[in-house]
């Protein structure tokens, strides 16, 4: 069972966890993404509700990529359980085992009592490959992307709040997604900071009660940067180039500069397409639909075709300051606020 592309992380999340509480447990729970925050909360769930505390010593074993094989991870979970109705069995870190072609062997006769939850972070697998076939069909196959637009982290912070009985400000989310940014595991812990600052006083959340009680700083990334040009975000721009000024190693010029340059000349290639849909700009450019929509549709309201290529030329120029050509002893961050300026301004 694959939840469709269409449906939110969130979503699939809930719907796996009613489907958990009313009984109905797959043999195995595939968990994979680049945020590692779902994949930990969902198998952490899957854990309470398969198995009551007193049951878990004998009846929840954890093992780790690193320590296992896929061989081990396969014995363990034909194991059986003791003194309860299951056997859960959870594989952290599974990206890095090897041979999971496996487990594709193992589905095709699963052990009825055994639960496997395997919990692959910072990637996925290929969904064209046949063991995520086999999975998709016979287990759980759970997906959770990061986030990468402002709409969707807001989204995650009202909902994290409602479902903790409190309510905040439109300026005051604003505020926690921009100081603290998309990172969820440290997003879910500065709004549990906040919440118990906040127990018995109020449930509403203000712009003055984030800025006495977050903490105000923030990691940016290029992504951000990138979306924030898309739209002409100059104070989100401005904002993003003195972090990344300072955290040079970070943030070089020469891993900023290729992603600009990609960027940009996806934009260019967009305006030839017959199709300015966010299909047809899928279809046309490569790109996924949804980052059409909320990138290179907003840029191509934005920027001329004839700016695109004077930009593309910039960044070639940035690109041979920054490595000491006609640089005139500019710093690495002023080659690129001069870029930044000229990308923004017409």
């Amino acid at each position: 069972m694959a939840k469709k592309a269409s449906v939110s992380t969130q979503q699939c999340y809930d719907e796996i966890v009613a489907e958990a509480q009313a009984g109905n447990f797959k043999p195995v729970y595939f968990l994979m993404g680049e945020e590692s925050y779902y994949i930990d909360l969902l198998a952490d769930k899957l854990v309470e509700l398969a198995l009551e505390p007193f049951e878990r010593d004998f009846n929840l074993i954890t093992l780790f990529g690193a320590d296992a094989d896929i061989n081990q991870v396969v014995d363990t979970a034909r194991g059986f359980p003791m003194g309860a109705q299951r056997l859960v069995v959870v594989v952290r870190e599974a990206q890095q085992l090897g041979g999971l072609d496996a487990l594709g062997t193992y589905l095709e006769q699963p052990q009825p009592s055994t639960i496997l939850i395997m919990c692959y972070k910072h990637g996925t697998i290929d969904r064209r490959t046949k063991v995520a076939g086999a999975i998709e069909k016979k287990a759980v196959l759970f997906e959770s992307p990061r986030l990468r637009y402002d709409n969707q982290l807001s989204g995650f912070v009202i909902s994290y709040l409602r479902q903790r009985g409190v309510s905040a400000e439109a300026d005051a989310v604003s505020m926690i997604c921009e100081h603290i940014g998309f990172d969820l595991n440290r997003m879910a812990g500065e709004l549990d900071k906040l919440l118990i600052a906040l127990a018995g006083k109020t449930n509403v959340i203000t712009r003055n009660i984030v800025a006495d009680n977050v903490g105000i700083s923030k990691e940016y990334n290029i992504f951000e940067l990138r979306d924030a040009l898309a739209v002409k975000n100059v104070q989100k721009v401005m904002r993003i180039a003195d972090y990344f000024d300072k955290n040079p190693k970070a943030n070089p010029p020469q891993k900023i500069l290729p992603s600009l340059s990609g960027f940009f000349s996806m934009l260019m290639l967009a305006y030839y397409s017959p199709d300015k849909t966010p299909a047809g700009l899928s279809a046309f450019t490569g790109m996924a639909p949804y980052s059409a929509k909320m990138s290179l549709i907003p840029a191509m309201q934005r920027y001329s075709a004839r700016k695109v290529m004077q930009i593309l030329s910039a960044i070639r120029r940035a690109d041979a300051k920054s490595k000491g050509v006609e640089s005139g002893g500019a710093s690495a961050g002023d080659i690129m606020k001069e870029l930044y300026f000229f990308i923004l301004h017409d």
